[in-house]
């Protein structure tokens, strides 16, 4: 090894150092005193305001994602759910809950369990602001999100700024290193292929696609995630009906991880925040990430909570759907009793290898290429939202941030796992806390929205918004938008 490598290899050794330390400094106290307990009381302030509506209208949910492609123009609410499950359904579904299961116990599923179904109810508040909120760019497209709804309902541009500013580092760069991490440690596991030359193929292929902007973006996630899910789903499928009689047991190894009084006394703690932390990661419910995406749908039918139900519904796909089949594959599987050194989405190929053979290694790579290579692109459409709200809602200044996610690719590739997990732990947790207050003091707004679109649909019309039933709304909305 040259005296240059060895400086270079040194000087990304200082860097990690540097990051892991201020990292946890933060996670402490984010998630060990402020985030926790603001998830759980925003869930349960808006499950009970809002009638258990994740509960009593998830059919209408499905019914909505399933209807949603039509569009008159611009893009529909089916490639925004396609879009914003490309972000959800990434390194979280499976590296997320191997390192979940690991830190916090099998209870840790239950706790995640937890805090999507409340987190449900969170996901419809912010995308029905988000889409409420809403403006039209110069190339006819519908921009939006927190950033938004923060200067517009809440007159506060200031705390948009905030947002904006931790959700492009979160989505724009941390989070799309986690996702380039976990690529290359399952592409290099599967194949031995250096990360470098992963890193450099990651960058071409992500460039050629996000230069396309939100339309491409969008385009390729209709195409993406409908597939890699339901591959990924039936895989687990078969694993589950491989190992049908142990579902009971495993199912008992979670809640008594989850309550049982050794673990009380020990771990449960622990396994509530670690599964706070994944769930949260992975269905981005109270991040106002998702709600970026939400705003930009032309939706159908014509009603801010259209989109609320949309979210809604990709909460519990995200989480309580497929992050579930990836607990499933490694509880049942039995590695957890002799893991070796596998971490992260080793565990999980070890697991599916342990039960389907030696070929499980190279589908999970290939799914995690899928998984997380969509994530990264929808990723990046999160942010180029609020740089264009930043930016005043032009392009100005795309192209360099644009290189700027590249590179962050191109760093996660090559990173150690701890520290870019932190990382993603600490940016979320940042945007959250601002995105949270917004959402409660706006909640008011957002739960009458609800109830005007429940109201329609019970007598049988298709709901549609009228902006003159909402006289708190005057001055706030955008010229043109709910007006046509």
């Amino acid at each position: 090894m040259t005296i240059t490598a060895v400086a270079g290899a040194s000087a990304l050794e200082a860097v990690n150092d540097v990051l892991a330390t201020a990292t946890g400094a933060i996670n402490s106290i984010l998630w060990n005193h402020i985030l926790i307990y603001l998830l759980v009381f925003a869930g349960l302030f808006f499950t009970v305001r809002l009638g258990f509506i994740q509960f009593r209208r998830l059919g209408h949910g499905f019914h909505s994602v399933f209807h949603g492609r039509e569009t008159e123009h611009g893009i529909s609410s089916f490639q925004v759910f396609c879009t914003s499950m490309a972000a959800r359904v990434g390194t979280g579904n499976m590296a997320g809950i191997a390192v979940a299961i690991v830190g916090g116990g099998p209870g840790a599923i239950f706790w995640m369990w937890v805090i999507a179904l409340l987190g449900m109810s969170t996901a419809f508040i912010e995308a029905t602001l988000a889409q409420l909120f809403k403006v039209e760019d110069e190339d006819g497209f519908y921009r939006g999100g927190p950033a938004f709804y923060m200067e517009k309902g809440l007159g506060q541009r200031w705390m948009g700024i905030l947002f904006s500013i931790f959700l492009i580092i979160a989505f724009g760069f941390v989070f799309n290193a986690v996702q380039a991490n976990t690529i290359a440690g399952a592409i290099g596991g599967a194949f031995g292929i250096d990360t470098m030359v992963l890193g450099v193929i990651m960058v071409v292929a992500t460039g050629l696609i996000i230069v396309g902007g939100l339309k491409k973006v969008a385009h390729a996630s209709e195409i993406i995630v409908p597939i890699m899910a339901v591959v990924y789903l039936a895989v687990a499928l078969v694993v589950v009906l491989m190992n049908l009689g142990k579902v009971p047991e495993a199912l008992g190894l979670i809640i008594d991880s989850a309550f049982g009084l050794e673990q009380f006394a020990g771990g449960a703690l622990g396994a509530l925040i670690i599964g706070a932390k994944r769930g949260l990661f992975s269905n981005e419910a109270g991040m106002g990430s998702a709600a970026s995406v939400a705003a930009s749908a032309n939706p159908n039918p014509k009603h801010p909570a259209s989109q609320g139900f949309i979210q809604m519904t990709g909460v519990f796909v995200d989480t309580i759907v497929i992050c579930t089949a990836s607990a499933a594959i490694i509880l049942l599987s039995g590695v957890l009793d002799n893991p070796g050194d596998a971490s992260g989405i080793g565990l999980l190929q070890l697991a599916l290898t342990n039960e389907l053979g030696g070929w499980a290694s190279y589908f999970i790579a290939f799914a995690i290429i899928l998984f997380s290579f969509s994530s990264i692109i929808a990723n990046y459409s999160y942010a180029e939202n609020n740089i264009m709200f930043l930016n005043g809602n032009t392009k100005k200044g795309l192209m360099l941030f644009r290189l700027a996610v590249l590179a962050m690719v191109m760093f996660g590739a090559m990173a150690k796992v701890a520290v870019v997990w932190d990382m993603a732990d600490a940016s979320m947790g940042l945007m959250a806390v601002v995105n949270i207050v917004a959402i409660l003091a706006l909640s008011g707004l957002a739960i009458k929205l609800a109830k005007d679109y429940v109201d329609q649909l019970d007598a049988g019309k298709t709901p549609s918004f009228d902006p003159a039933r909402f006289p708190e709304l005057k001055g706030k909305l955008e010229k043109g938008v709910w007006d046509k």
